[in-house]
């Protein structure tokens, strides 16, 4: 049985490939080009769709996540101000992060509310004080003048960096004094000094309004000792098990509810829901784009199997006369189907791959940063993905081409030897 089945198979194939050679020029060689060219396309739009979709939501994300970490803990309160109640955050998962495999780094932070005055203008603006321990490094993609904030080993920093939306309506500059006056009884003043320029293009959230600056020039504003700020900004080690990680704090928190018992652990897609409801948006749109594609392709080739078919009429019937049965004759026009498969995958490889590779180096494709969060087209390679791809369109196509070739089971050989 498997030999007579290994024998069927390759005279399918040699059948197939004499048929190739001889249709390279005419009106089936036409058919041949569109059917490798529709694949070739969808494939080509799928990979580009996806590469360019998980680049926005990784771009978007790591900006987020730069300025907030993945995970906050926090005190418990039902009042909406944007300052926080203080906590004691030298807690273990502070002082002892790597007991913790899935915390990558821990961080303290607290916010306070304060007014810039210009010359024409009042700005109200959101001091973020931060530590020695604020993450720097991944940070650092989003200044854009200047520098980061020195800690000296006593006292405060005088310094602040600020947005380059804020610099804009300051008319501020690299060293510049600005003198921001907080809310608070009796009302106090301090005069900063402008060290570096951010932008992370998410003007709504952050670009408009945070300055960041000293922990320590909060803590002594609020009357808070060093060990107390407004909360810890924690990064996970994979950010694909954010939620895992929140259930594991809260889990580990609530071990021990007399120290813990006001404290909260909040993730930053909970805080920044629609931006992160955009994003998923993103990944349906993209998802009803890729069955759109497999639908037009897979009715690309039943068209194009059903012409070829016709077309060999009289070969399918002078085959069956000959004593061959369906199950060889239908491997022919399957073989020929996934030969155009395969050209179809390699042409949209070549394309999506070749526009994606061109866009990541040179940029050519721009945007408006205060409508898409960035100032051009992202990239984002996932090879994972385009191997998926390739192998969904291959497996399902060629599932579809068994549709057609079901027809060559009713040709009769006497009508089809006679046929024209």
């Amino acid at each position: 049985m498997a030999e007579k089945l290994r024998i069927t198979l390759n005279l399918s194939y040699f059948i197939s490939k004499r048929i190739a050679r001889e249709q390279k020029e005419g009106f089936s060689s036409t058919i041949h080009k569109i059917a490798v060219a529709s694949i070739a396309i969808g494939l080509a739009a799928a990979i580009i769709a996806f590469l360019i979709m998980m680049g926005f939501q990784e771009t978007v994300r790591n900006k987020i996540y730069s300025f907030s970490g993945h995970l906050t803990i926090t005190r418990f309160t039902m009042n909406n101000s944007t300052e926080e109640q203080p906590i004691d955050y030298r807690i273990a998962l502070y002082d002892q992060p790597q007991n913790f495999s899935y915390i990558r780094h821990v961080q303290e932070y607290a916010h306070k509310t304060g007014l810039i005055k210009t010359e024409g203008d009042v700005l109200g603006v959101i001091i973020k004080g931060v530590g020695k321990r604020f993450d720097t490094t991944s940070f650092a993609t989003n200044i854009l003048e200047g520098r980061f904030i020195h800690f000296p080993d006593s006292g405060y920093a005088s310094e602040v960096v600020i947005s380059n939306v804020i610099a804009a309506k300051l008319k501020a500059k690299i060293n510049d004094k600005i003198i921001v006056h907080f809310f608070q009884n009796p009302p106090r003043f301090r005069r900063l000094t402008v060290v570096g320029i951010y932008e992370t293009n998410l003007s709504e959230y952050f670009d408009s309004r945070v300055i960041i600056g000293d922990l320590r020039l909060i803590q002594r504003l609020n009357d808070w000792s060093d060990e107390y700020a407004g909360g810890l900004e924690i990064f996970v080690s994979n950010p694909n098990n954010i939620k895992q990680a929140q259930a594991s704090l809260e889990e580990w928190l609530d071990q021990d509810l007399e120290k813990n018992f006001d404290k909260n652990v909040e993730s930053i897609s909970d805080k920044f829901m629609n931006v992160f409801e955009w994003l998923n948006l993103l990944s349906r749109q993209v998802n009803i784009l890729l069955v759109i594609i497999l639908g037009v392709v897979c009715l690309n080739m039943v068209s194009i199997v059903l012409i070829l078919v016709m077309e060999r009429t009289q070969m399918i019937g002078m085959l069956k006369a000959l004593g061959s049965g369906n199950r060889l004759i239908r491997s022919v026009f399957i073989y020929q189907g996934i030969n155009l498969i395969v050209k179809g995958l390699f042409w949209g490889n070549l394309v999506g791959l070749g526009f994606c590779f061109i866009q990541d180096k040179y940029k050519l494709i721009g945007l408006n940063p205060h409508d898409y969060y960035m100032s051009f087209v992202p990239i984002s390679w996932h090879w994972e993905v385009v191997v998926f791809l390739n192998v969904l369109i291959l497996l399902i196509v060629t599932v579809v081409l068994l549709l057609p070739t079901m027809i060559i089971s009713k040709i009769s050989p006497i009508k089809a030897i006679r046929f024209d």
